[in-house]
């Protein structure tokens, strides 16, 4: 019979062993995924229990006083595995004191191994132990599982009532047995022999769920992991799909864009072609009347032929400009003198001045040098001019005046064209140098915008003011060439 306990107790140890050596590939994945290193320390434990207890007789029988130590050290293991689910662990004094518990049990136990007739004591001291560690791990597994409820844990909370069942029959059958005190561990009658096998067996048992329990934990974060991968990969397809419609979208803008940009340079070509086109058919309409008269003179006709070929260079001027304005290549700038630009616009619409009885108050700064392309501000200035004369043409004021004035302030040359005329309807003035947008009936909406966009090529700035007592002001800043 001794021989055939020894050979259970091997036959365990090496199926715990089995178990133990199952659970080392789980901790070859990263150390965030590893489990609790309290279960391969309680089934390294166990394994030294049952081997223990199994070469006893052959070696030395102190091995019974490991075994024992062993078996109370893997339940206390157990106790700390628990606990750690709960995400409450012990404190390193707690953790010291507790693992100090089972080196007293021992140190309990070695006297009474050595002494006759002191089993049933052995027994007792070790089984009630051993009931006071299950009891703690139903504890802290009760506690994690009103939490969390895992099926698996509601077996380990069966399996460990099962164990403490088994450890308390089997030491009421010890105290209060009737028979000898000086058996030994290994000539127990059946019935004790059949609770510690129950026992044993219950404790692989509870191995094996671990081991289930940590398996299915590992499989449930391989699936969140997969569905991640899968939900990560519908979302790059969506993003990708949502690139290639920003792709387009961003196509058809710059198509837009394009289209849009040749309107505003076809309508802003017909727009400034007006006023030279219209004074080369003044021109040509006087040419014809002193022709059907017979009063045409050299001197005359060279001078309309100068205002002509003069007109015509500043219609091609202008489409020119234009054309630059709207392509995204560098203007062709130049250093020129503010005053000289502002002359040569004055020289233009003078006979309009003229016709319509405007006086002009001016006053420009010496030395006041822009870089830029003259052709486009002598635009800018003009299409100011024009809007200025229009809207003193259209009011009642007898004393109709537009003052020009070129200051430098700064690191920058500012340029003012006022009139006291009406002034700007107040509804005109939030979109007053929007595309289209036009204070005047027969207007085109270009003028304002083009102003701007031809203003702001050269890092400057364009604004309007109501004046006192009516009138409006334009103000412009451009970048003094000085500090260029």
């Amino acid at each position: 019979m001794e021989i055939a306990n020894q050979i259970f107790f091997i036959v365990f140890a090496l199926i715990t062993f089995a178990i133990l050596l199952s659970a080392i590939p789980q901790f070859q994945a990263p150390r965030s995924d590893w489990p609790s290193i309290y279960w391969p320390l309680s089934i390294s434990f166990y394994t030294l229990c049952c081997l223990s207890f199994g070469i006893a007789l052959w070696v030395n029988k102190f091995l019974l006083t490991i075994a024992n130590t062993s078996l109370l050290m893997s339940s206390l293991a157990l106790v700390f595995l628990y606990r750690s689910w709960g995400e409450k662990p012990f404190n390193k004094i707690q953790t010291l004191l507790i693992w100090l518990i089972p080196l007293g049990v021992a140190i309990l136990y070695e006297p009474l191994r050595v002494t006759p007739d002191t089993f049933l004591q052995r027994v007792a001291l070790i089984t009630i132990a051993q009931e006071i560690f299950v009891t703690w791990q139903l504890w802290e597994l009760i506690k994690f599982y009103k939490k969390d409820r895992p099926r698996i844990v509601s077996w380990l909370i069966f399996l460990t009532i099962f164990t403490l069942m088994g450890n308390i029959f089997r030491t009421y059958r010890i105290l209060t047995g009737d028979g000898p005190t000086n058996i030994f561990l290994y000539t127990e009658d059946a019935f004790a022999l059949g609770l510690r096998w129950i026992t044993y067996a219950s404790n692989i048992m509870t191995f094996v769920a671990l081991g289930m329990f940590y398996l299915q934990r590992q499989l449930v974060k391989e699936n969140e992991i997969a569905s991640t991968l899968i939900s990560t990969k519908i979302e790059n397809e969506k993003i990708n799909e949502l690139l290639k419609e920003k792709e387009r979208l961003i196509y058809g803008l710059l198509k837009a864009n394009k289209t849009a940009a040749t309107g505003a340079l076809s309508a802003s070509i017909a727009h400034e072609l007006n006023q030279p086109l219209g004074a080369s058919n003044l021109n040509i309409q006087f040419l014809k009347m002193k022709l059907e008269k017979g009063m045409l003179n050299p001197e005359l006709g060279k001078e309309i032929l100068d205002s002509l070929e003069y007109d015509n260079k500043r219609a091609a001027t202008i489409v020119k400009s234009l054309r630059s304005i709207f392509t995204e290549g560098e203007s062709n700038t130049q250093e020129v003198q503010l005053g000289y630009l502002i002359s040569s616009v004055l020289d233009i619409v003078k006979p309009e001045l003229k016709s319509k009885n405007i006086h002009i108050q001016l006053r420009v700064d010496d030395d006041l040098l822009i870089q830029v392309n003259s052709a486009e501000i002598e635009q800018v200035i003009l299409n100011l001019l024009n809007n200025a004369i229009q809207a003193l043409a259209k009011s009642g004021t007898l004393q109709r005046r537009i003052a020009i004035e070129a200051t430098k302030v700064g690191e920058a040359v500012r340029l003012s064209v006022s009139d006291n005329g009406p002034g700007v309807p107040v509804e005109f003035k939030p979109q007053l140098f929007e595309l289209l947008s036009t204070t005047k009936q027969t207007g085109m909406g270009l003028g304002l915008w083009l102003c701007k966009h031809i203003v702001t090529r050269y890092s400057g700035s364009i604004h309007h003011e109501d004046l006192v007592g009516g009138g409006t002001r334009f103000v412009i800043e451009l970048p003094s060439a000085a500090y260029s």
